[in-house]
């Protein structure tokens, strides 16, 4: 694996650096980040998360149901109130994989912009893993080839950086969200429920192994929530300290072990581990498989872990501006 070393923003910055805001409303969650940039350098005002759901029943459906728009316009409007809090320059919301996938986004997106006065933008599976691969790397200073995943609740989004400069990326059905409403519908997963979801998940990886260059050197990072709950478990966590996982690296072997022990366990008994979510609290096991089939079948035995994600990689662009 190639070397890396944690490279945390300044913890002052200029008050004349201008303010960014981004919305990244997904499946299962929808995140803000309000944050000054200079040059490649993001630091943070305001970095909140509520749980939605926005993706439910999607993969089934095919449209947003009426209880999860309601909840995501809630987040909206909560967000609008933190938004005037503060002096942002330009707010840019993108929403992702579920959204690419309904039938009534129109009702979304006018809900949105009552709410927040802003545009939605339904990015593409290889704009999103663009946008993580950026944010993913002004975290973490690392040598040689590198691979990030981002495994969110409707797709996960890889990404490497070719020989010529070019960024190749690809976003999988895969989330954890999309997993869990598949296949573990049991309180735990029995073994059947296990099987069909990793048969799934390593039938979509097959793609990233037959066309991503990956050999001994290349570091994999790892992005979002179902990975950093995992990290926290391997780390043995009283509770969720995003300045110990960042920059973190897990093995294949701490991998496999946290996600059967994650698997065995029933909701209730995960809802009482200190470091975990509730939004994640039912989705966690699909995430894990997801993390731990991705380095399966790629040929990783360790990942790096990331703070920095999808939101950081927007306010940069939107700073680069």
């Amino acid at each position: 694996m190639s070397e890396f070393s944690p490279e945390f923003s300044p913890e002052f910055m200029s008050e004349l650096a201008p303010v960014f805001a981004a919305i990244d409303c997904g499946t299962n969650a929808i995140r803000l980040l309000i944050a000054r940039v200079e040059g490649e350098s993001v630091t943070d005002i305001v970095r909140e998360m509520r749980t939605v759901r926005l993706g439910e029943g999607v993969d089934t459906e095919g449209e947003f149901s009426s209880a999860a728009l309601e909840r995501t316009f809630a987040a909206c409007r909560e967000y609008a109130e933190i938004l005037e809090q503060h002096d942002v320059t330009t707010l840019r919301f993108i929403a992702t994989s579920a959204s690419r996938d309904v039938s009534n986004h129109d009702v979304f997106f006018a809900g949105v912009r009552d709410a927040l006065g802003v545009e939605p933008e339904v990015i593409t599976g290889t704009e999103e893993a663009e946008l993580s691969y950026l944010g993913a790397l002004s975290g973490l200073e690392v040598q040689g080839s590198v691979v990030v995943a981002d495994i969110g609740g409707g797709s996960t989004e890889f990404v490497t950086k070719l020989g010529n400069g070019e960024l190749l990326a690809r976003s999988l059905n895969i989330g954890c969200v999309r997993m869990t409403e598949r296949h573990l519908h049991t309180d735990p997963p029995t073994q059947h429920e296990i099987t069909s979801t990793v048969s799934d998940i390593d039938s979509a990886l097959s793609a990233i192994a037959e066309s991503f260059p990956i050999d001994s050197y290349s570091t994999f990072i790892g992005l979002a929530g179902s990975v950093t709950t995992v990290a926290a478990m391997a780390m043995n966590l009283t509770e969720y300290d995003a300045n110990l996982i960042h920059g973190s690296v897990v093995s294949s072997d701490q991998v496999n072990e946290v996600t059967s022990e994650l698997i065995g366990m029933t909701r209730q008994q995960r809802a009482t581990l200190g470091f975990m979510h509730p939004g994640r609290i039912d989705v966690i096991a699909g995430g894990a498989l997801v993390l731990q089939e991705s380095m399966r079948v790629l040929g990783f035995t360790q990942v790096l872990v990331s703070e920095k994600d999808l939101l950081d990689g927007v306010v940069l662009r939107l700073g680069a501006a």
